[in-house]
């Protein structure tokens, strides 16, 4: 990995196991957009960022070094190795050699755990056009103005203070539904009872999803993808629909139960479980395997 600097843009050769069509249409984040020219647009942790493939070169737009190394470098979790984890998934596992081929660039994003936590929410028997569509209309009416970038206006997401006080019907105008009762539960509940979610994340796996479910509209599925996604817990495995299908039509050949599935790939997948499972996912959704 080669990392240089000019202009505005930080410029990253020979990254390996970086693709962003794998990133951020894995499911996994919801606030990256496809560009006119294959680029995707985002926002994390307040600030707006372009991502572009070219060839062997990563070019990050709109950035600094300064934030690169502060932000980037971890949201994206660069400095880990994919081609271990591959290597260590792959042993002994054909369907997951080809999970992992087709999803080669995948590469888990450390997220934001209260954006995460309020997404994933809204997720819940949701589509992830309309989720993103929310969580747009979330960030652009309650949310703090960003700036600007190629014509486009971009918004924080909105803090537990900048929830708390906003009604049920105004946060159903953000096309969250029934959620709109979840949201602003939880939006009390951090304020009011002084939760740190990044004191959550230090708990281990079992503590730490416990300590999810505890908010309103988080269940297992859910909480499991708060663990992976933003509180860096890997061995966790969200059974999501595709997740369902892909196993039990690899694995299992017959319907089994979410908890049977979330068991076999722990034990399976060991520490590296949660990737194994975002691997299958992206497999499964994109070729509709399992789909009946």
């Amino acid at each position: 990995m080669e990392i240089t600097y000019e202009c505005n843009k930080v410029i990253v050769n020979n990254l390996k196991n970086f693709n962003p069509k794998h990133i951020f249409e894995c499911g996994q984040c919801f606030r990256w957009d496809l560009q006119d020219d294959g680029s995707y647009t985002g926002v994390a942790f307040g600030k707006i960022l372009n991502v572009k493939q070219e060839n062997n070169s990563i070019i990050f737009d709109n950035t600094n070094i300064e934030d690169f190394n502060n932000i980037w470098l971890n949201y994206f979790d660069l400095n880990t190795d994919y081609g271990e984890i591959k290597e260590y998934l792959n042993k002994n596992d054909d369907v997951m050699k080809e999970a992992t081929k087709f999803g080669e660039g995948i590469r888990i994003l450390k997220q934001d755990p209260w954006e995460t936590l309020i997404s994933f929410i809204i997720s819940a028997n949701n589509a992830i056009p309309r989720i993103k569509k929310s969580i747009e209309l979330i960030s652009k009416n309650f949310g703090q103005y960003i700036g600007e970038y190629k014509g486009k206006d971009y918004y924080k997401f909105p803090s537990p203070k900048d929830i708390y006080n906003i009604s049920e019907e105004q946060l159903k105008t953000c096309g969250v539904g029934y959620r709109s009762k979840y949201i602003l539960n939880t939006a009390k509940k951090v304020v009011d009872e002084k939760i740190l979610l990044e004191e959550i994340k230090k708990l281990n796996s079992e503590d730490c999803s416990k300590s999810m479910r505890e908010f309103a509209g988080v269940g297992p599925k859910v909480a499991n993808c708060i663990l992976i996604f933003a509180m860096e817990k890997v061995e966790a495995v969200p059974v999501d629909v595709w997740v369902k299908r892909v196993m039990e039509h690899f694995y299992f050949h017959k319907d089994t139960p979410n908890k049977k599935i979330e068991q076999f790939a722990r034990e399976k997948y060991g520490k590296y479980a949660g990737y194994a499972q975002q691997y299958l996912f992206y497999y499964a959704r994109e070729l509709g395997i399992g789909k009946k």
